[in-house]
């Protein structure tokens, strides 16, 4: 499970047996964790135990860093 970005308390990571699924990226803090994808453009999946505020910030980090999610995750899975 590596992780490509930890930003204020989150987690943003990728499984190593997802590779047939659309690109994506999990996310944790706390109890809470989240699967956004990032193909066909960003958008969240799931959102377990996270508040408001988190979700807005998950989404706000992952826009900001969205090339950098993408681009590791097909570096990672070498598409």
């Amino acid at each position: 499970m590596p992780t490509v970005l930890y930003i204020n308390g989150f987690r943003f990571y990728f499984y190593a047996g997802d590779q047939n699924e659309p690109a994506h990226v999990h996310v944790e803090k706390g109890d809470g964790n989240a699967k956004l994808w990032l193909d066909p453009e960003l958008s969240a999946k799931y959102f377990h135990n996270f508040k408001s505020q988190e979700k807005t910030e998950v989404m706000k980090i992952a826009k900001l860093h969205y090339n950098e999610l993408k681009q590791k995750w097909y570096e990672f899975f070498k598409q």
